[in-house]
C-alpha cells in the first residue's frame, strides 16, 4: 500500500501548505500547538487541514509531530548507524529498502568529467511532485539530476543545468521525463532507476554510501564516515553530500548532525523537515497496513 497522492497542478499547492504546517510545528514544538491553532496558520478549517494532511501523509498532524523531536530523532540515529555498520560490511539491504525504489547509481568516467559533458545530449523536464516542483534531466544512460525548485521557471532551471553541464547540449523535454517523475512519486511501472552522475570517486563513493540509509532512517555524517571506513572524513563527508546531484532518490536528506538537529539541506531545512518526517510517517503507514490489511488505515 502506498499513499501517494496524485502528482497534479494541486501538489504544489498541497505542498506548500504542508510544509507551512510542518515548520510551524517544529518552530513552535516547545508549545505543542494543537490541530485548531496549525490549522488557523495554515488558513484552513480544522476538519479540513486534519484531513489533507491525512491523506497526504498517512497519519495524523498529531501522529506526524513527534517525528519532529531530537528524542526521536537520536533514536533513529542509533538504529540507523548500526544498521549502516551492517550493511556496508556485508552487502545486504536492510528491511527498510523494501520500501525504497530499486536505485542503482553508475559514475560517468573520468574523461567525460573532465569534459563537463561534451557530447552528451540531456533532456529534461519540470514536475510536480508531493514535495513542490522538481526538476528532473537525464542522459540516455540515466538520471542525472533531480533539484526541487522554489520557482519552477524554465529559463532558471536551464541555466542551472547548464552551469553543471557547460558543454552538454540540452533540451526541454517534458514528455521525456514526465514517465520518470510518476516512477518516482507515483510508484508507476516498478522498474528499476538508473542515476548518471558526475562527480569525484569520493563524491561517488559518498553517493554510494547514502543509498544505504534505509527509508525511514536517519544518520549522521559522522556515523557515515564510520560506516565508510572514513572515521576522521566526516567533513569532507558533509561537502559531498551538499553536492549531490539527485534530490530525494540519492537520500542526502537522511544525514543530520549528531545532536539531533537536522542540519543545512541543498533544497532547504523546511523541505527536509518534510521529507524526513514524509517518511517516518510511511514506515508507521505501512506498518499499520500489513498489522491491518482488511482495515486499510494507515496509522492515527
Amino acid at each position: 500500500m502506498d499513499s501517494f497522492i496524485t502528482t497534479s497542478a494541486k501538489d504544489q499547492e498541497t505542498y506548500e501548505r504542508m510544509a507551512n504546517a510542518i515548520a510551524f510545528i517544529r518552530q513552535h514544538h516547545l508549545e505543542q500547538p494543537n490541530l485548531a491553532t496549525i490549522a488557523q496558520h495554515v488558513g484552513l478549517s480544522d476538519y479540513h487541514f486534519q484531513r489533507l494532511f491525512t491523506q497526504w501523509a498517512g497519519i495524523s498532524p498529531k501522529r506526524f509531530s513527534q517525528y519532529l523531536t531530537l528524542n526521536y530523532a537520536k533514536s533513529k540515529i542509533a538504529e540507523t548507524n548500526s544498521l549502516l555498520d551492517l550493511t556496508m560490511d556485508s552487502g545486504l539491504s536492510s528491511p527498510g529498502r523494501l520500501h525504497d525504489l530499486f536505485v542503482t547509481l553508475e559514475a560517468m568516467s573520468p574523461g567525460e568529467y573532465k569534459s563537463a559533458g561534451a557530447g552528451l545530449q540531456i533532456r529534461y523536464g519540470i514536475h510536480n511532485s508531493p514535495f513542490g516542483d522538481c526538476l528532473i534531466a537525464m542522459t540516455d544512460r540515466g538520471i542525472c539530476n533531480l533539484h526541487f525548485l522554489d520557482n519552477p521557471n524554465q529559463a532558471v532551471a536551464e541555466q542551472q543545468l547548464k552551469t553543471e553541464w557547460p558543454n552538454a547540449t540540452i533540451r526541454y523535454e517534458q514528455k521525456a521525463t514526465e514517465h520518470i517523475c510518476d516512477q518516482i512519486f507515483h510508484r508507476a511501472n516498478r522498474s528499476p532507476l538508473t542515476l548518471h552522475v558526475k562527480g569525484t570517486n569520493f563524491q561517488i563513493q559518498v553517493w554510494q554510501a547514502l543509498l544505504k540509509i534505509p527509508l525511514g532512517g536517519l544518520a549522521t555524517y559522522q556515523g557515515l564516515a564510520k560506516s565508510m571506513g572514513k572515521p576522521t572524513a566526516a567533513r569532507a563527508i558533509g561537502n559531498a553530500v551538499g553536492r549531490n546531484p539527485v534530490g530525494y532518490l540519492i537520500p542526502c536528506h537522511r544525514v543530520i548532525r549528531g545532536s539531533g538537529e537536522l542540519g543545512g539541506y541543498r533544497w532547504g531545512l523546511d523541505r527536509k523537515t518534510v521529507l524526513v518526517g514524509w517518511e517516518a510517517s510511511q514506515i508507521e503507514a505501512q506498518s499499520a497496513f500489513l498489522r491491518n490489511p482488511v482495515s486499510g488505515k494507515c496509522g492515527t
